[in-house]
């Protein structure tokens, strides 16, 4: 592996213009094709083998054209103080709204609240409910504008007016927070580098790495079915590690060039080394990307491969273009230690003014010999640190955001506190339960018991009667809980209403599903709860896998693995402590608690899993390099820090500064991701990373690369740390003859 990237390198240094050429041409060809392609619309959302879906599709047979699935939006309408709904003039106010709002090509029907009794007892609140032919990710703009609008003239008239339900659902939005997370990167690589020329490489080839990736998305968004977030997700993942891949080969370009290596040779060399521990740490990010198909929600299999495909084109770049790029670069790139100005400019030094001394050690190099010198007191530190942070995590509830989570500026949120004011916090999650008694020899009989039932349940306040098709075969039934649609009570609801179904099945053969909004949020939240384990199991088993075969050790992985879900763990109990509990949930502009995203756990677990174990390869490949050249194990690991805890920090704050931006974004969910990954990063990078694994290193010694000779044998020698390289450059580190550059 080394010696084949290392002649990668240095032909990709040589032949510059013709690997420039062909990354120019592929970005070229991808925005082409992304200009050119039809425009695509939101991606459609189905999930296969819940109970929720099965009745989405039911109905789609047995009630066609009234689109089960479809957006819908509830009109909320609230009179001037001393007046009622009732009243003459708010009543046609209302009335003309509704003929409004029936006008639209996408609208299958209106309520009118007066015929629909859908006022509220004090008669100072009533709604109106507007179905739609499509889903609200796919409802057109021109739709939306009309819904809007009709709210508008209806607030002229002098009513409180406000819209809830999915149908102004729109993807989320973050504002600037890409380019803050790109402005932090360029400042901490000016830093880590001292030159601005160094800085805007990883800069530039991340750059061109996300505008490839997005671009071909798009293009094949229409064709493919791919959503907007499709193409967040693929931005926010190929835009960190495209950075930090870079980052990596062109710090150890520099120091390379520090001792003394022709450029060309160090192009060579750092991409055979450093390159070696970007394609290990790519796979891994692409197995935990490419896992996410194991939920089997086909919007997020998308989304992951999608994501991978960019971090692919993220590590061909890093291997081929960078060196291209410091080829053109030349002497504007320093050897490590000789910073110049910012624009690449040095003042040479006088030497024979100026005796050379003793380097000074780094702040890593003093860190990883402070740890090494107290392991045991470092690692309880960090276990019981993370182990802290990790409590609330065992309070941990799980759910789906609805408009209860929006911001009190929204008008979805201000819809939802007045459907509760006026009706009660469960009619914001109405249930639709239908009834399938094809099979029965009394559909009318079912339909009656199965109302009857639901009745009986606790936290029921409404249940309509059964409305049948034509065929008289299948009904439906609304049922209205007196909870709200995140509550634990109303998802008990459901189950208690499934339950009943089921003795309902056994009597008579007829089925009862539930569906609805909540029930398939509440459906959604299981399939991702049940799936965690084996996408766990799958990709942490792979992963590690991986790992031996780099590291040739069996406790290395292991300790990777372990250290990974420390902290995740820990993650977690922050995200509980500031979104559910409401811990400095004013710092972070949390206006409302609640559960979590279910998507949470999971989606951390795949993106967090990935990143960890780049920090993992980058750090440790450069403690076992330094290991098999000869040196003891706590030398080594004090020698990896020497080399890469710069790096390997600089990559973190990058990582944490890119989705930390996205902790101001107005939606609750994308501030919990941004939130949740920030947070990871520092756990992972800082305490596991920095502290936990020198201290397991520094205590297990020599057995921490111990390998069973079978397993050494039955492996693949890939050389990630550059050993066969010696014999390719035809030089010996001992006495090899400096050359000043």
């Amino acid at each position: 592996m080394a010696t084949f990237l290392y002649k990668l390198g240095r032909l990709s240094f040589r032949r510059r213009h013709f690997v420039a050429l062909i990354w120019v041409a592929l970005l070229t060809l991808a925005g082409v094709g992304a200009a050119s392609a039809p425009a695509a619309g939101n991606s459609s959302f189905s999930i296969p083998g819940t109970e929720a879906q099965k009745a989405f599709d039911l109905l789609e047979q047995r009630f066609p054209g009234t689109s089960a699935d479809g957006a819908t939006a509830r009109v909320v309408f609230k009179a001037p103080s001393g007046e009622k709904m009732t009243d003459p003039g708010n009543k046609a106010t209302v009335q003309d709204t509704v003929k409004e709002l029936s006008d639209g090509s996408e609208v299958v029907r209106v309520t009118d609240p007066y015929q629909a009794k859908a006022v509220s007892k004090d008669g100072t609140i009533a709604y109106a409910q507007v179905s739609y032919k499509v889903s609200g990710m796919e409802l057109d703009d021109a739709a939306k504008d009309a819904l809007k609008d009709s709210a508008q003239d209806a607030r002229k008239a002098g009513l409180t007016v406000e819209i809830g339900g999915d149908a102004l659902q729109a993807v989320p939005h973050t504002g600037s927070s890409e380019v803050i997370g790109i402005a932090v990167a360029a400042v901490v690589l000016v830093i880590t580098f001292g030159s601005l020329v160094a800085a805007g490489l990883p800069l530039l080839t991340a750059l061109i790495g996300v505008g490839i990736g997005v671009s071909a998305i798009t293009g094949l968004a229409s064709a493919l079915d791919l959503g907007t977030t499709t193409s967040t997700l693929a931005m926010m993942i190929g835009l960190a590690v495209g950075i930090d891949y870079a980052l990596f080969i062109v710090s150890r370009y520099r120091a390379e060039l520090a001792e003394g290596r022709e450029r060309e040779e160090a192009a060579g060399r750092a991409v055979g080394t450093a390159g070696s521990a970007v394609v290990f740490a790519g796979l891994t990010v692409v197995i935990a990307l490419v896992g996410l198909s194991v939920v089997n929600i086909p919007m997020l299999t998308k989304m992951g491969i999608a994501a991978a495909g960019t971090v692919a084109i993220a590590v061909l770049i890093a291997l081929t273009m960078i060196p291209a790029l410091l080829g053109y670069a030349g002497r504007r790139v320093k050897p490590m230690g000789e910073k110049g100005k910012l624009f690449g400019r040095s003042k040479p030094r006088d030497e024979a003014a100026e005796p050379a001394g003793p380097a000074k050690p780094n702040l890593g190099t003093r860190w990883a010999s402070f740890v090494v010198r107290r392991p045991l007191a470092v690692l309880l530190l960090g276990v019981i640190g993370l182990g802290a942070a990790a409590v609330p995590a065992t309070s941990l509830e799980l759910g789906l955001p609805d408009d209860g989570s929006q911001p009190t500026s929204t008008t979805q949120r201000r819809a939802y506190d007045l459907l509760s004011e006026g009706f009660g916090p469960g009619f914001n999650g109405p249930l639709m339960v239908v009834v399938d008694a094809k099979n029965s020899d009394d559909p009318k009989a079912v339909f009656t018991r199965t109302g009857d039932e639901i009745k009986g349940l606790k936290d029921v306040v409404t249940v309509t009667p059964a409305q049948p098709n034509k065929a008289g075969d299948t009904a439906t039934i609304t049922v209205i809980p007196g909870s709200k649609p995140s509550s634990v009570t109303t998802e008990n609801l459901v189950h208690g209403i499934r339950d009943a179904g089921a003795d309902i099945k056994a009597d008579t053969d007829a089925s009862v599903l539930v569906t609805g909004s909540t029930a398939m949020n509440i459906d959604v939240s299981e399939k991702l709860n049940d799936a965690l384990v084996p996408y766990l199991v799958l990709v942490v088993g792979l992963a590690f896998l991986l790992l031996i075969v780099v590291f040739r050790s069996i406790l290395v992985p292991l300790k990777a693995a372990l250290g990974f879900l420390l902290s995740v763990m820990a993650a977690l109990g922050a995200v509980v402590a500031v979104f559910q509990w409401g811990w400095l949930s004013g710092l972070m502009g949390v206006e409302q608690t609640g559960p979590v995203m279910s998507m949470m756990p999971i989606f951390m677990v795949g993106v967090v899993f990935g990143l960890a174990m780049d920090y993992e390869v980058f750090l440790v490949t450069r403690m076992r390099e330094a290991y098999v050249h000869g040196e003891k194990p706590a030398q080594a690991v004090v020698t990896g820090f020497r080399h890469g805890a710069r790096v390997v920090t600089a990559a973190a704050v990058i990582m944490m500064a890119v989705f930390a931006g996205f902790i101001g974004s107005s939606e609750s969910m994308v501030k919990m991701i941004g939130f949740g990954l920030a947070i990871a990063v520092f756990f992972d990078a800082f305490i596991v990373r920095m502290a936990i694994v020198p201290a397991v290193l520094a205590l297990l010694g020599r057995k921490a690369w111990w390998l069973p000779k079978w397993l050494d044998r039955a492996l693949p020698n890939v050389d990630v740390e550059g050993e066969g390289l010696r014999a390719t450059s035809g030089d010996d580190d001992g006495d090899r003859e400096l050359v000043r550059v």
